[in-house]
Formats: C-alpha cells, structure tokens, sequence
C-alpha cells in the first residue's frame, strides 16, 4: 500500500517546499515510484526546484479540479532530467503558474473532495509507493482534507515564536483528524542554537517526535531554490538528514 505524506508549515517562509523536493528525490532514488502534488494552488512554487518551466505543463492540478483533464494528465515524469540518480520513478502534479488561473482559485475556489479522489487515483494510476503532498500553509479545507488521508504528517517550523503557536494548532487539528503518525522537521536553526538543545526543547514542548533539526546552510542559499539540494550536495550533512527522515516516514 502506498504512503500518503503530507509536509505542511503553518506560515510560509519555513523552507517546506524544499524540503519536500529534497525527500522526493531521495525517497525515488532507490527504486521507488514517488510523486509529488503541489496543493499550494494559491502561491505553487515547488516546481522550480525541478526546473520546471510553464512551456512544460500542459495541464495543471486545477485543470483537473476544473474537470478539464484526468489527474494523471496533470502529472510530468521528472525522473529524465536526473539521469542514474533516481532508479525509481518521480512524477510532479504542478499546481498552475498562471496569474489568471491563481485568481480564480482565489475567487471561486474548487471542491476540496474533487482533489482527495485525485490523490486516491494518482496512486492507483502510476502504482505508487509513496504520495508526497506539498500543503498550503495554514489551515483552510483542502489541507485539513489532506492531512485527513495522509498515513504521516510532518509539520516544518522555524525556531519561532509564532512558528511554535501555529504548530501547536495544526498538532491539534491532527490529532482531531486521526492521523497515525505526526512528526516535526525544525528548519533553518541559527549556528549560535545548539542541535540537541533544540530537539529536545521542540520535543517537550510538543509532545511530538522531532524527525529531525536542520541548520541553516549558506549553501541552500546560494542555491536560491534552483536545484535539489540534496543532488548538489551528496555529501552535505543536511542530505544525509533528510535521508535519515525519508527511513523514517517509511518505518525503516
């Protein structure tokens, strides 16, 4: 049975799209069929990770919420752009670029249950091993949806005060939906705040399992969202992390 993922930040800026592009690749690396779909449909951005450009998108997620197209009409194979990095499979349903098409989304919105039977058919469609959801920050219907069918929910935040109020919430909100398995990803932590400290501070104050504590890399910087960090960077300490995260999510 596939894993359903869901990588959620209840404020933007936590790095959660990248993070998601990072255990993408490394989750698809070793043979798996992995794909991604970007819910955030009013601000997508995780594309640009892979490089993907709107000449390449033929049909988005909202085309399918439209009823415009099939689900799996929506999804571009990404594993030829990485040659013999990925022995799997690595598929992005995009959420649409288009300005006109943002807005509306925005003015009318979609039927939130539309997108969860899409989710359900894209496993089944491409044989899946994991389904990785890339949420909108926040809480509105459609994530709360798809935290719902998710078999594990990671929550990114940021050493933060009003990261750690909204974390607090959506830990809640989780627990409500019954999700069998919660953890917590600390991004961007100052060199000056001590690893250990941090994990267990987050872990107490939460009563959830910390999967991890990223530090913040000048080199993730320097990438300025235009590649895979992980691919980048083989040997850096954060893509060994995130590959321990990925043994994780799939209980190994």
């Amino acid at each position: 049975m596939a894993k359903v993922i869901s990588v959620h930040s209840f404020r933007g800026g936590t790095g959660k799209s990248s993070f998601t592009a990072n255990l993408a690749l490394l989750l698809a690396a070793p043979n798996r069929r992995v794909a991604i779909v970007d819910t955030d449909i009013q601000s997508p951005g995780i594309h640009i990770f892979f490089g993907v450009n709107s000449k390449e998108v033929t049909y988005s997620l909202n085309d399918y919420l439209w009823g415009k197209c099939s689900i799996q009409d929506a999804a571009i194979d990404l594993t030829p752009r990485y040659g013999d990095v990925i022995k799997g499979k690595l598929f992005l349903i995009p959420s649409s670029i288009d300005a006109g098409e943002i807005v509306r989304i925005l003015r009318e919105g979609f039927d939130a249950r539309t997108l969860t039977r899409g989710m359900r058919q894209i496993i089944k469609e491409l044989n899946l091993d994991v389904l990785l959801i890339d949420t909108h920050p926040g809480l509105n219907e459609e994530t709360m949806l798809s935290i719902a069918i998710s078999h594990t929910l990671i929550i990114v935040l940021r050493p933060d005060q009003q990261d750690y109020a909204g974390t607090s919430v959506t830990l809640e909100v989780a627990s409500a939906l019954n999700v069998p398995n919660m953890m917590l990803l600390v991004n961007k932590v100052p060199p000056i705040f001590a690893t250990h400290a941090v994990q267990e501070h987050i872990a107490a104050s939460f009563n959830c399992r910390v999967a991890a504590v990223l530090p913040h890399a000048y080199e993730m910087m320097e990438l300025t969202s235009s590649d895979i960090f992980a691919l980048r960077y083989p040997d850096h300490p954060i893509t060994h992390t995130i590959k321990h995260v990925a043994h994780m999510v799939l209980g190994e």
